[in-house]
């Protein structure tokens, strides 16, 4: 006799599959991941978000315990090793190779050579240089109590904008990246920008949400700069843009901060 599943089920089981591959798809994490797991998350693609507020935490832990005993600025540097260690390094490559491409003063068939090539040059270094700054830079700018909850925001943030490249985009080339920017659409976007917007205003008010715009405002502008340059998108610009992205929010972060706009709503206050 057939057992009886109810599409309820069903659609919770193709939701957890979907969230376990995010976790496959954009860290470093051995959760494992197969080829149905990865359809599972492009039909669930909005649910970057809640793999970036997961990371979020273990970054903002990290932060916490580090700046009760280490200078900011050692404590900015480790905090940037877990980033790398979590997250791997295919989306600062793809970051390398988008600036490559950008930076060659040439034809678009020739942009999207420099894109491919397998060596990285000087607009790739630069691009990565500048992004690892901004992020450091910020690490060091925010103040401690509010540190951990800037993490949280900054990588739902930047996740989001992954799913902002890919929806605002036309595919140019095949690849993983690429499966991504083919089955996004707007209504991901849109419910993606909810689930974000929930979590960074709920952890930060206003100016978590306005953190959270100036990521997606980042996102657009590469979406520009793609379709100027490559006349689409890659998977390249879609690793790029959690980079950017990353560093557009910890600047606003940052920022916010240093001009006292709202910012206080996140200072940590132990129990």
């Amino acid at each position: 006799m057939r057992k009886h599943v109810h599409p309820g089920g069903v659609r919770l089981r193709d939701l957890l599959l979907a969230l376990k591959s995010g976790f496959g798809f954009l860290t470093t994490i051995p959760v494992g991941i197969s080829m149905e797991g990865i359809d599972a998350l492009m039909r669930h693609i909005y649910l970057f978000p809640l793999v970036g507020g997961a990371l979020g935490l273990i970054y903002a832990s990290v932060a916490l315990a580090l700046t009760a005993f280490v200078p900011a600025g050692i404590a900015a540097a480790l905090v940037l090793v877990v980033i790398v260690k979590l997250c791997g390094i295919n989306h600062a490559d793809g970051l390398a190779d988008f600036g490559d491409g950008v930076s060659a003063h040439t034809t678009v068939e020739k942009k999207i050579s420099a894109m491919k090539d397998v060596y990285i040059g000087t607009g790739g270094v630069v691009f990565v240089v500048l992004a690892i700054l901004a992020v450091y830079a910020s690490l060091t700018a925010i103040p401690a109590g509010a540190l951990p909850i800037a993490l949280i925001v900054a990588e739902v943030a930047a996740k989001q904008s992954m799913i902002a490249f890919a929806a605002f985009s036309a595919p140019l080339q095949k690849g993983f990246g690429q499966i991504a920017i083919e089955n996004t659409d707007r209504s991901d976007f849109l419910i993606g920008l909810l689930i974000a917007a929930a979590i960074c205003g709920a952890l930060a008010g206003l100016p978590g949400i306005a953190v959270l715009l100036a990521a997606q405002i980042s996102a657009l502008y590469l979406v520009v700069v793609s379709r100027r340059n490559f006349g689409g998108a890659t998977g390249d610009g879609f690793g790029a843009t959690n980079e950017v992205a990353r560093a557009v929010a910890l600047v606003s972060a940052a920022i916010l901060t240093a001009n006292g706009l709202g910012w206080e709503v996140l200072l940590w206050t132990p129990w």
